[in-house]
């Protein structure tokens, strides 16, 4: 995180609420923590991994989300994720395997952020297309400081938000100008990184995450480090984590 600023904000009915720091973490006594959902979801942290994402040709020409297609079919229709957000995911999870494989970030935890934020792509109606863009764009409250909401004058001349004046989160994963700059990159082949196709933010947010957790999502320590930096919220850590764990075991949450 630069300067101290929060990543972005969680969604509460349209508005990007602002972080509450909390010095205790959840790895303070047991890991296991009461699940907020039902009893059926498993409450580990890490979220478990789900069914894994097959290996492709990350370097071939195109959308390489689409070669999830066969692996994503049945996933989606169990959970009720969109058939192209869930693509996004395996593929940025691939990628990262491919790439990074000490992070060991896994696309149930793309999927527990993602689906936090912004309802896979969904927010307020928006919906996802065959090729990733999320439209109508998504974008956070105006971070001025009132409801809650960090100060962020703006650092992007609202090229990037809309918004010359403050900065707005932004896209399905809900990056703000200044970490979009930094971490965003293109993942579905255009040559242009945009955080709101849902294929580039959730390859740069596996990106933003496993250098915030040190390389190494596969401990409690680490996964909780790197979501913390989206949101430093025990509340928004168990969403994410319930979201998640639902979606490795196949559960609609």
């Amino acid at each position: 995180m630069h300067g101290g600023r929060r990543h972005r904000g969680r969604w509460r009915d349209g508005l990007v609420a602002g972080g509450v720091a909390i010095a205790s973490s959840l790895l303070a006594g047991c890991i296991d923590i009461p699940s907020l959902s039902r009893p059926d979801i498993p409450e580990g942290i890490p979220p478990g991994p789900g069914v894994t994402q097959p290996y492709i040709d990350i370097n071939a020409p195109g959308r390489t989300a689409d070669l999830m297609r066969e692996w994503a079919e049945p996933i989606a229709e169990a959970t009720g994720i969109p058939l192209v957000s869930l693509q996004a995911y395996g593929n940025a999870a691939e990628i990262q395997r491919q790439q990074h494989p000490e992070c060991g970030i896994t696309w149930t935890t793309l999927a527990g952020i993602a689906g936090v934020e912004s309802k896979h792509g969904r927010h307020r109606g928006s919906k996802v297309a065959a090729n990733g863009d999320v439209s109508p764009p998504i974008r956070g409250a105006k971070l001025d400081g009132t409801r809650g909401n960090m100060e962020i004058v703006d650092t992007d001349g609202g090229r990037l938000d809309g918004d010359a004046t403050h900065d707005r989160a932004m896209g399905p994963f809900q990056f703000i100008p200044e970490t979009w700059k930094r971490f965003g990159v293109d993942a579905n082949g255009d040559g242009v990184p945009d955080p709101d196709n849902i294929d580039d933010a959730a390859l740069s947010a596996a990106r933003y995450l496993c250098v915030s957790s040190g390389n190494d999502m596969t401990v409690p320590e680490g996964w909780e480090k790197a979501v913390r930096t989206y949101n430093n919220s025990s509340a928004y850590v168990l969403d994410v984590r319930d979201h998640a764990n639902a979606y490795s075991v196949n559960v609609k949450f």
